[in-house]
């Protein structure tokens, strides 16, 4: 029988907490949000405030009726799970198909599991999927920026509004190697300040980027999940060049720029694939866990039907980490095993 030995008191607490970390991170997203309400209007506030509702209401209601259990509302797991999903969707998604995520997150990837640290997979990208799954159409009408001028003058976005994202038309390319479109993607550096359609958290990379690097500083994440992810679709873009696969007039630098600054990759690197539930525990897990994201997102997004992968690629790899974390190290003193 193995012995589990405690060293004595006193012990010295670290000041973390479940409601710290929470808290930064949903500080670390207000530069995202920033940039959303300034390209997409207010719709991108309210789109915030209805899926943090509903994801709090749920979580009250299901902790408490259901689970019999304190609600633990108070931890702002809640919150943030409610801020990412709003992330995830449109700025012009209809309210009640919002709420209908909401409550998936929350009741079935979160609650079902028996709560908070319980949750296989993330709550945020369970209730995205589901949506994208059941309502593909709401999901994939993206409003193009407006720009400063019109959020503050309130002006709405319809779907008369809408437009293709740069991975639509970066996935065509490729497919059919014809380079006609290239005219029709953002410049570069528009895709990495923030100038371009689709979910309220593909809009800037710089903005992710640095929200996720005041997570890295302040410790709340390592760098082992987000450098893993960016690298391999680096790697996996540069390789796609170099084997000729680009169409004409696009180089191997321009598609390694669009396939990082493009789409979800910085949210879900930094934000959703960094969860302490749903990830490896070992440095060495992580990195393989990101490695299997960047991998599995650049094939969906080369091959696949949807033009984003990130959210398959996550949950898929959210399914492995009960094996990665039996990658660990040896104890100090550990013998090999024969």
């Amino acid at each position: 029988m193995k012995q589990l030995i405690v060293a004595p008191a006193p012990h010295a607490h670290s000041g973390d907490s479940v409601r710290r970390n929470m808290l930064l991170v949903i500080l670390a997203l207000i530069p995202a949000y920033a940039v959303s309400i300034v390209e997409f209007g207010w719709g991108a506030l309210m789109m915030m405030a209805i899926s943090v509702a509903a994801c709090v209401c749920c979580e009250w209601l299901l902790s408490k009726y259901v689970l019999k259990q304190k609600p633990t509302i108070t931890d702002c797991s809640a919150i943030l799970t409610g801020m990412l999903l709003a992330l995830n969707v449109p700025s012009n998604l209809d309210w009640w198909i919002l709420i209908i995520g909401a409550v998936v997150a929350i009741g079935i990837g979160k609650i079902s599991f028996g709560g908070l640290g319980q949750n296989p997979f993330n709550p945020a990208l369970v209730g995205r999927v589901f949506l994208l799954i059941s309502f593909p159409a709401q999901m994939t009408t993206w409003p193009k920026a407006q720009g400063f001028a019109s959020a503050i003058m309130g002006q709405g976005l319809t779907d008369a509004n809408s437009g293709a994202t740069p991975l639509y038309y970066l996935k065509n390319m490729i497919k059919e190697h014809d380079g006609s479109a290239i005219n029709q993607l953002p410049d570069l550096m528009d895709a990495f300040v923030g100038q371009l359609g689709g979910s309220l958290g593909e809009v800037s990379a710089l903005a992710l980027l640095l929200g996720g690097l005041f997570l890295i500083c302040t410790r709340v994440i390592t760098w082992h999940i987000p450098v893993s992810i960016l690298g391999t679709v680096a790697l996996f873009a540069a390789m796609t060049g170099w084997c000729g696969a680009l169409p004409e007039g696009m180089s191997t630098a321009q598609y390694v720029g669009y396939s990082l600054c493009t789409g979800g990759l910085m949210l879900g690197a930094f934000f959703m694939a960094t969860d302490y539930v749903t990830s490896p525990m070992s440095a060495w897990g992580k990195i393989i866990f990101g490695i299997g994201i960047g991998f599995i997102m650049m094939v969906i997004r080369t091959w696949g039907s949807y033009p984003e992968g990130m959210s398959f690629a996550i949950l898929i790899m959210n399914a492995c980490v009960p094996l990665l974390n039996h990658i660990r190290p040896r104890h100090f003193g550990e013998k090999k095993k024969a």
